[in-house]
């Protein structure tokens, strides 16, 4: 292939595939490039019509020698930059089809709020992550930790089959019965594996919900916690609850957020959510019936000149000693945030090894967030990692979608190794070069193995 090509690759996609192919320069390419709060610098952005074409764009990309990350249509917490490389846009693969019996084929560049609204006239819905413009492919190949976790566990648990483009351009199926292992890995590897251009899910019955938060003040965090935990532990598994403990921000004084989210009959929903309502120091109670759809928000990214220090864990017993750790790592952070997911529930009923999301034994995850301005600098991002890495004797590992920053030492809390050391054996069969590199990229094993060596 010429020089010319390799140099201005965007005139050639432009040859080949029907989609728009876009370049710096051109004004749909900067409306396209940020993904939520970052934006990388890529060298071209191609937004295939049909996974015939993302086929195409993926071996042009391998026969010059371009990195490819792939883009599910929606915003992400994470952005891993590809400078001089290739973003596959799958936005206009966003079709949602539902058949029978709740069985949904929903495009790789489909948006959860859209989701949730063409399932709504079905009395359908699929637990999902909480924001409308939060891509349906990235948060389940990551896992996809949603409103009704505890009911029906993650997203990747209701994925039936995936259509895949691999990256020697060939299309696949991946399910329990077709590639199975390619399946596995695509349950939590995230995109290492392939271009996942549909996905079959089945959707679960759920009319309405009852949702919305309570308000409390911070007076007593460590006692808060362990009131909400205790009242998780014994809430009936249709009630989902998430805890955001929010810094001072202006004239608003530091407050705890309860979110409730019960997915059951309604005239049980008050009778389930008491005992949060009981905890002390309650100033408002926002809980009410909603549309399943309504209780998707839209994302609020940080504005202005800020670092961002993220930290998530999963831990398997949110004890006192857990709950001392995290109080003491978010206080001494400064403006930080602190998020807590309720999880134990249909998560742990699955095994650890039938999916490469392996955290299955996990009650809750932990998330915070610390914002530090620009005059931080390198030293004061080190001492807020140093403050939140206390936790790490506390949990069991980390969630790739809360992680926006990849290195090996994150992977290595992201997967188990037993994990880790079979999906790199599922990657060297299936992108051998690796050519799916900007994620949290799990290199291929060394040697060469078919596809039907994995059994």
């Amino acid at each position: 292939m010429s020089d010319d090509v390799r140099e201005r690759p965007a005139d050639e996609l432009r040859r080949r595939l029907s989609g728009p192919v876009l370049e710096p320069g051109d004004d749909a390419f900067e409306e396209l490039r940020p993904a939520y709060a970052m934006a990388g610098e890529p060298a071209v952005l191609v937004r295939p019509a049909t996974a015939a074409e993302v086929a195409e764009a993926v071996r042009f990309a391998a026969t010059v020698d371009l990195p490819v990350s792939v883009r599910s249509g929606g915003h992400g917490a994470a952005s891993f930059a590809n400078p001089g490389g290739m973003v596959i846009d799958l936005g206009l693969l966003a079709t949602v089809d539902v058949g029978e019996e709740g069985v949904v084929r929903i495009g790789g560049g489909a948006t959860w709020g859209a989701v949730a609204e063409a399932l709504a006239t079905s009395g359908l819905a699929l637990t999902s992550g909480d924001t409308r413009s939060v891509g349906v492919g990235g948060l389940t190949l990551g896992g996809g930790i949603g409103w009704m976790v505890r009911q029906y566990g993650l997203a990747l648990d209701s994925l039936r089959s995936a259509e895949v483009v691999l990256a020697d351009g060939r299309i696949v199926t991946a399910s329990a019965a077709e590639n199975p292992d390619l399946f596995w890995a695509l349950r939590g590897g995230g995109g290492n594996f392939g271009v996942v251009t549909s996905f079959t899910f089945q959707a679960h019955s759920v009319n309405g919900v009852v949702f919305g938060t309570l308000t409390f003040g911070l007076d007593d965090l460590p006692g808060l916690l362990r009131g909400w935990r205790d009242a998780m532990r014994q809430a009936p598994i249709d009630l989902n609850s998430t805890i955001l403990a929010m810094p001072a921000f202006g004239d608003a004084p530091p407050a705890l957020l309860v979110f409730v989210c019960w997915a059951g009959a309604e005239e049980e929903a008050d009778e389930a959510i008491a005992p949060l309502r009981a905890l002390p120091g309650l100033l408002a109670d926002e809980v009410a019936p909603r549309a399943y759809a309504d209780i998707l928000d839209d994302p609020h990214p940080p504005e202005g000149p800020i670092t961002v220090v993220d930290y998530n864990g999963f831990t398997d017993d949110f004890d006192d000693a857990t709950i001392d750790t995290l109080v003491e790592a978010h206080a001494g952070a400064g403006a930080a945030v602190l998020m807590l997911r309720y999880l134990r529930g249909a998560l742990n009923r699955v095994p650890a090894e039938e999916t490469a999301f392996a955290h299955r034994g996990s009650e809750v995850l932990m998330i915070l967030a610390a914002f530090l301005g620009p005059d931080a600098g390198a030293d004061g991002e080190a001492a807020v990692r140093r403050r939140f890495a206390v936790l790490d004797a506390h949990t069991t590992g980390a969630y790739s979608n809360f992680s926006a920053h990849a290195s090996a030492d994150v992977l290595a809390r992201i997967f188990p190794p037993q994990t880790l050391a079979r999906l790199r054996q599922v990657k060297r069969v299936y992108d051998p070069d690796n050519l799916f590199a900007r994620n949290h990229n799990i290199v291929p094993a060394e040697g060469a193995m078919s596809a039907t060596a994995l059994g």
